[in-house]
């Protein structure tokens, strides 16, 4: 359809993909994937890299077994047992039936047993109720892959899923790798072999999900493998992703996902893909769902899961979608169309109200629409009258059909700089103008090197100038709505740039600890909450700035502490039980004498007496100067593990929540893109005559607090559970960043 996404891979690149998906690792017959380095993991113990499965026998074995197979009439296996026979013969295996009690089974030999099959298979589809005691015998037969479509694991509570866990044992113990259970048959569909060009390879968690992906072929789009994962007991949907990714042929990943067995893996998968240059498109379900524990810390209550996997999607550039529309439309965009020569988008449109219409679409999605200046819209004045606007978007009145103006007009488009993709909505059939449009359009694309992209509104869709003329071109992408392709091609372009740019997070990640982890070990209480004035420190041993200050357990010395920090001071009471202290009025800001100070530190232990608040003493604090206030902090995530987020911060935090997260390692290209994604990020440049913030200094405390949470966070045993820095006051440029408050819960 519109040629191939790859052509900016540079030859490393290429070499590794063909490696990765044509090769198989030297070993037995259940030797079917590579180890990492086991001494390849970071400063926290987790692994920077992960075995990519040789699925190539999966998908294209030379034997296979059918466990359970039939050909009575009427028997569920049965049906079952055909289509494999089919796929079998598609893909050029020798299929071996096996059930105990007979002899054929449509006409193949039919052994009783795992044991007397005449050779090892690469692939055994389990058509039985129990595959535990199958899956051991499978291991003695050498075979490489088991498919269980068996149900009554994991998705059905604690007893399925002692189960499953079983049989992943057994699966391990064997060497075999297991799909499933609770599977399908998408793996052994009908998949065309008369599409070229790139593919779509296509993973999905339910069968149904996946249906309008593979229906895209009907529409001309290749697709060429389908990984239903099922329970993912062995075989997960990052197994796939990694295999995927190393595919020659793979234009793009398209994937429906419910949960992740393993964050770790599936962004290692991920961050293959992206070094390959290999977009990935995901529907990831739970965006409304319950958030993640509701933890003592502003940070834990603002780090839901759902915030958490959408920034680690974004920071190894997997493009997440709504809807299945959307994964069929974006997916099939970012398979097939080449890289973009340039970022400007340009509309054109036979109604005024159209273009103003999908112009708004598109900008409101973050589309660029470069306005043509005097000498291009004077160039296009020549073919269209001087009353209608072609500044961009581009209003022809009515495309022509005598002659050869219209395709003059979008030759025109498609050659000015600015340009590099071409939107032209046809909102519904007019015979003969949508027609010469359609073919206007394809025949312009067939000579550039640019995205041309048609929206085909008519709610019909059997038009030839869509079936035929459209979908027939291998230039042209035609979707069905405004939405979704202003939609894909803003995912089209973030993509190209987001790879251009990609520098993978897991080769640079610590693998030493730091100077500053055995102080901060030393600060730790396992199972508590520490002070403000211990968190502080905490933050001291990894170079976060904090105020000076002093605890005093006496008002004299108290006054003391006050005249060593300098006046005007800040006095807050210091307890670990303290999250909240402006709650309890335990805080006093510009206090100016040593009679304030002595009067202040009696209020404050009288009411933190009355609330039966142990005080481990009071703070004495530099006062410091106004900034944009902000909140730094870890958390642990179930799934990804220690996780690092940002957001404007201050008693309002979680009013605002306006936050981003990351998941330890990113850059400090992530970390700046982080403050990119706050709503409130205009802050940081000056706002009603306010100096810029020290973005920079704001970006460092976010890396250092990263370090925290490998060091701290990730692991077993001892270490941190949340950090929450609020407020940390970033000052203006060149003033650095001070944390005025820390809370810290030891795991």
């Amino acid at each position: 359809m519109l040629g191939s996404t790859h052509g900016t891979l540079t030859t490393t690149q290429r070499s590794a993909r063909v490696l990765a998906c044509g090769t198989r690792p030297a070993g037995g017959a259940g030797t079917v994937h590579s180890r990492a380095d086991a001494a390849d993991v970071d400063v926290s113990g987790r692994p920077l890299s992960a075995p990519v499965a040789d699925l190539e026998r999966f998908f294209r074995p030379e034997s296979v077994a059918v466990i359970g197979a039939s050909d009575a009439e009427g028997r569920p296996n049965t049906g079952i047992t055909r289509q494999l026979l089919n796929w079998a013969e598609r893909v050029g295996a020798r299929l071996h039936p096996v059930h105990p009690k007979r002899a054929t089974v449509f006409g193949l030999p039919c052994v009783p047993s795992v044991a007397e099959l005449p050779e090892a298979v690469d692939v055994a589809v389990l058509l039985v109720g129990d595959p535990l005691p199958v899956i051991e015998q499978l291991g003695d037969a050498k075979a490489r892959f088991a498919v269980v479509f068996a149900s009554g694991f994991a998705e059905t509570g604690r007893d399925g899923a002692d189960a499953q866990r079983r049989l992943a044992d057994a699966a391990a113990r064997s060497g075999v790798r297991l799909l499933g259970p609770n599977t399908n048959l998408n793996a052994f569909e009908r998949f065309r072999d008369d599409l070229d060009g790139p593919s779509i390879a296509l993973i999905t968690q339910s069968g149904h999900q996946g249906r309008p992906v593979f229906a895209l072929q009907e529409l001309g789009i290749r697709l060429s493998h389908w990984a239903p994962t099922g329970n993912e007991a062995d075989l997960e949907a990052a197994d796939f992703l990694s295999y995927f990714a190393g595919c020659p042929e793979v234009g793009a990943i398209a994937t429906y996902v419910e949960g992740f067995k393993d964050g770790r893996s599936f962004l290692l998968a991920a961050d293959r893909a992206a070094r390959n240059g290999v977009p990935v498109v995901a529907v990831k379900v739970g965006r409304t769902g319950a958030g993640a524990r509701v933890a003592a810390s502003h940070t834990g209550k603002l780090t839901g899961a759902d915030a958490t996997v959408d920034g680690a999607l974004r920071q190894v550039g997997v493009v997440r979608v709504d809807g299945l529309d959307e994964l069929q439309d974006t997916a099939a965009l970012l398979a097939r169309a080449r890289p973009p020569v340039a970022e400007g988008v340009a509309v054109y449109a036979i109604s005024g109200g159209t273009g103003a219409h999908v112009a708004d679409l598109a900008a409101s999605a973050g589309l660029e629409l470069p306005a043509f200046g005097p000498a291009e819209q004077a160039a296009l004045h020549q073919w269209i009258p001087e009353d209608l606007d072609v500044s961009n978007p581009v209003d022809s009145g009515g495309h022509p059909v005598g002659d050869w103006r219209g395709r003059k007009i979008i030759d025109a488009l498609l050659s000015d700089p600015q340009v590099g993709v071409l939107i032209c909505p046809i909102t519904g059939p007019f015979p003969p103008m949508s027609d010469r449009l359609a073919q206007d359009l394809v025949d312009a694309a067939e000579e550039t090197d640019k995205l041309v992209c048609v929206i085909w509104g008519s709610p019909v869709g059997t038009e030839d100038a869509y079936r035929q003329t459209l979908l027939g071109s291998s230039r042209v992408a035609t979707f069905r709505t405004a939405g979704n392709c202003v939609r894909a091609v803003r995912a089209y372009l973030d993509h190209h740039r987001f790879v251009r740019d990609y520098r993978s997070p897991f080769e640079a990640a610590p693998r030493t600890p730091s100077p500053s982890l055995r102080k901060a070990q030393s600060l730790l209480r396992p199972g508590q909450r520490l002070s403000e004035h211990a968190g502080k420190q905490l933050l001291r041993a990894y170079g976060i700035r904090v105020p000076r200050e002093q605890l005093c357990t006496s008002a004299a010395g108290a006054v003391r502490a006050a005249a060593q920090v300098g006046y005007p001071v800040v006095m807050k009471a210091s307890a670990p039980q303290l999250a909240h202290k402006s709650e309890y009025g335990l805080v006093r800001i510009g206090l100016t004498s040593a009679s304030q100070v002595r009067d202040t530190y009696r209020e404050l232990t009288e009411i933190a007496r009355q609330e039966d608040i142990a005080l481990d003493g009071v703070l004495v604090c530099q006062m410091v100067d106004p900034g944009v206030e902000t909140v730094v902090g870890m958390s642990l995530d179930e799934v990804f593990g220690p996780t690092v987020t940002v957001g404007l911060g201050g008693v309002l935090v979680e009013v605002l929540q306006d936050t981003a997260v990351r998941v330890p390692p990113f850059g400090e290209d992530q970390a700046r893109s982080m403050l990119a994604e706050l709503r409130g990020s205009a802050l940081f440049e000056g706002v009603r005559g306010r100096p810029p913030a020290d973005v920079d200094a704001l970006v460092e405390v976010v890396l250092r607090v990263q370090r925290m949470a490998l060091e701290l966070g990730g692991g077993s045993g001892e270490g941190l559970a949340e950090l929450d820095i609020n407020p940390l006051v970033v000052l203006p440029r060149g003033q650095g960043a001070v944390a005025l408050d820390a809370l810290a819960v030891c795991r």
